[in-house]
């Protein structure tokens, strides 16, 4: 009934999208290929272009998922058409994310959808309209560790295999960042439903903070050490070791020079 309710035009795959998707599957094959000129140009624009990619799908699963729990608002305010212009806040969602990747090499959460809670009914799906999107991420860990972890590595190139290591690094990162449950994070998102009404109450001014406080807190040695060390460690289970993650990195910062162990490697 929900479904029936949106316009086929609000469920229409966005232009911007599909070039994203474009761009993820030339440089992808770029990487692969060893055609650029520059390889880390091409894992660069890879990594970020399927990074963007799963921000989308992270906000789409949020939205879809809302649409078939009562939410029918969501498919005219173009959340179901995986563009990411029409999020609430673009700039947090798909900009600051980029950023923190060039620059920290880490998934970043951020909010675009708003849902518009008070048509949805049950307890349990408000919580698992929270979980949507971070178990996105987690599917997409599970498709770029695949290889690692089924042993199929046999004739991945070098370059694609350090690309794929790193673009699994955000995505974990993402996934457990999003799932920590910390106002204004998913994480408190599905926990919510089942506290106290006094306790929302008094949580819920703190929300927007919440992402400063996190990433507040990783900024100290001690935190940040603990924080990638169980990265490490998972990542570590999953087949991928700690030389293809940096060498993953070296080569997405192209513009540094690169490690000289990497280079020889390669």
């Amino acid at each position: 009934m929900s479904t029936a309710a949106t316009r086929h035009s609000d469920r229409r795959i966005s232009p911007v999208f599909v070039g994203i998707l474009a761009v993820t599957a030339v440089t992808g094959w770029a990487t692969w290929t060893g055609f650029a000129e520059q390889p880390g140009v091409a894992v660069f624009l890879f990594v970020t272009a399927a990074w963007v990619v799963s921000l989308c799908l992270h906000e789409y699963a949020h939205a879809r998922t809302a649409l078939h729990s009562g939410d029918i608002t969501v498919g005219a305010k173009g959340y179901l058409t995986l563009n990411p212009l029409k999020y609430t806040h673009a700039l947090l969602s798909i900009v600051l994310p980029v950023i923190f990747v060039i620059m920290g090499g880490i998934g970043l959460p951020g909010g675009a959808v708003f849902i518009e809670r008070g048509r949805i009914k049950g307890r349990w799906r408000h919580s698992l309209i929270s979980a949507a999107g971070p178990l996105t991420n987690v599917l997409f860990a599970v498709v770029c560790t695949a290889p690692f972890w089924l042993g199929a590595l046999d004739g991945v190139p070098t370059d694609f295999r350090f690309a794929l290591a790193f673009l699994a690094l955000l995505q974990v990162t993402a996934a457990i960042l999003n799932f920590l449950p910390v106002p204004g994070l998913d994480g408190y998102g599905v926990i919510e439903p089942w506290l106290p009404y006094g306790v929302k109450r008094q949580v819920e001014p703190f929300a927007p903070f919440g992402l400063l406080f996190v990433f507040a807190l990783l900024w100290l040695p001690s935190v940040n050490s603990v924080f990638f060390d169980v990265i490490d460690a998972l990542l570590g289970h999953l087949g991928i070791g700690g030389l293809d993650r940096y060498c993953g990195q070296e080569l997405y910062r192209f513009w540094q020079g690169g490690d000289d162990f990497c280079q020889v490697i390669r």
